[in-house]
């Protein structure tokens, strides 16, 4: 992999050596998500190839709004390998209120699907995991326990 630290011009990172040498390290342990409903935004996507097959996949960042594990970050990749994928695929892009003529119009609409709040599923089975989209929901129908995701 080759990475591009071109932009990084006069970034004197020298100024934080001591700093860094000092600081502990903190040590974090995450409970797996626990299957189930989650209320999400689409935080980012991206059109990548996959590393074994090097197939086409529109990768997702969801965050959960809440109010179970709230903040917390999940990711799905739409892998473009078949028909079925494809199928799949249209169906997300659908859910997300995002209808396209053709497929290779989706570079210049990723845009549209930022900020798209759903309700998914995630289940466990093995050890692959899967993420379903249910439905696009709108603000007000957020289901929160208290009033932090209140838009006032």
């Amino acid at each position: 992999m080759i990475y591009d630290n071109t932009g990084i011009g006069d970034i004197d990172l020298a100024q934080f050596d001591d700093d860094y040498a000092t600081s502990p390290v903190e040590e974090r342990e995450f409970e797996d998500m626990p299957d189930g409903k989650y209320q999400v935004n689409v935080e980012k996507v991206e059109l990548a190839k996959a590393k074994s097959s090097g197939n086409p996949m529109l990768k997702w960042t969801l965050k959960i709004l809440g109010p179970k594990c709230a903040g917390r970050l999940l990711w799905r990749n739409s892998v473009m390998a078949s028909k079925d994928n494809i199928k799949w695929l249209k169906t997300d892009l659908h859910t997300c209120g995002l209808d396209l003529e053709r497929l290779s119009d989706l570079p210049n609409r990723l845009g549209d699907l930022l900020d798209v709040k759903l309700e998914i599923t995630k289940r466990t089975k093995g050890e692959n995991e899967n993420i379903y989209f249910n439905r696009r929901i709108v603000v007000a129908d957020l289901a929160c326990e208290d009033d932090s995701l209140a838009p006032f």
